[in-house]
């Protein structure tokens, strides 16, 4: 702004300064913005899923085919008719499988019903490494639990088929046919749950291992 004074004329500038007192109004920084973990691989999460469910359809099957794995016979000995019944309750190897066969069924139900509903709601399926190292553990035992299971009743099921050396117990096989392929299915079935939820737990440590 100019102005006129004794001939001379003087330019003023005008510099607004903030008043006393005041506080600088400072902009916040950015906080970081923590991310859930991403994989490495697009579709390992499809291949979890995929794990997860036919985990779950082996331990339904070998919980199934174990229950109804029930018989009656007949075995000749020097001529002498013994009627058999033959029932997986009498065997706590069998009684143990079908329970381990049914918790691993309710377990990995359980896995696909949470990943479902976070898929519904957009969030991401393993959220953090925390749940991945759960999934992890969990995983693990149960899939040990199904090889302990499996190896308990697959001894049982070797020992009706050959009878034992040296005594005059016989093969119940032969009489109760349906009774032991039925138990050998259901076994079969409880090793293959156990081999995908040992593949579930891989895919948690690559998930583990994903930047």
């Amino acid at each position: 702004m100019g102005s006129i004074g004794n001939g001379r004329s003087d330019s003023v500038v005008g510099i607004q300064m903030p008043p006393a007192g005041g506080k600088m109004v400072l902009e916040p920084e950015a906080l970081p913005v923590t991310t859930s973990r991403v994989p490495r691989w697009p579709r390992l999460g499809v291949v979890m899923v995929a794990t997860r469910a036919a985990a779950m359809v082996m331990a339904l099957l070998s919980m199934s085919l174990m229950v109804s794995s029930k018989q009656r016979g007949i075995l000749t000995i020097f001529g002498i008719e013994i009627p058999l019944y033959a029932n997986w309750s009498f065997s706590y190897s069998l009684q143990f499988l079908v329970a381990m066969s049914a918790a691993s069924a309710a377990y990995s139900l359980a896995q696909l019903l949470l990943i479902a509903h976070k898929v519904m709601k957009k969030a991401p399926i393993v959220p953090s490494g925390r749940h991945a190292w759960l999934l992890f553990a969990v995983d693990q035992v149960f899939s040990l639990a199904m090889m302990s299971a499996g190896s308990g009743a697959a001894a049982v099921a070797n020992l009706n088929r050959t009878g034992v050396r040296h005594t005059a117990l016989p093969n119940f096989c032969k009489p109760l046919p349906r009774f032991c392929d039925l138990s050998a299915v259901s076994i079969a079935c409880a090793f293959l749950s156990c081999v995908f939820l040992a593949t579930s737990a891989v895919i948690d440590v690559i998930w583990l291992s994903s930047p």
